[in-house]
């Protein structure tokens, strides 16, 4: 199966949404012909748990934690996806980032 795009699905805190946004713009994946920053950002309902032995960045260990969280959409090149995950891993604030890679196929 052949594809050339991807789409991207961040989860993050939306205090970090700005300056990762902008990061991400400035690598040429948020760019769609003539247009850039085209991404859709959506307010979700994150649940976790920091077991014994994490360094949260919200939460405390052993206690469940419910927190607003932005969900990030956005296609993109499928060549530019490990230059985004780089930016991902060193802007993002969780121990383990959450997002999802899913392939486009049209």
């Amino acid at each position: 199966m052949n594809y050339t795009k991807v789409k991207f699905e961040i989860y993050l805190p939306y205090n970090h949404v700005d300056k990762l946004m902008e990061s991400i713009n400035k690598t040429g994946a948020l760019t769609i012909g003539n247009y850039d920053n085209c991404i859709s950002i959506t307010e979700v309902t994150g649940y976790f748990r920091p077991l014994k032995g994490s360094t949260p960045y919200l939460g405390k260990e052993n206690s469940l934690s419910i927190e607003k969280e932005a969900k990030m959409e956005f296609q993109c090149h499928k060549d530019l996806a490990l230059e985004v995950i780089n930016v991902i891993k060193a802007i993002h604030p969780y121990e383990e980032p959450v997002y999802n890679i899913i392939p486009i196929i049209n």
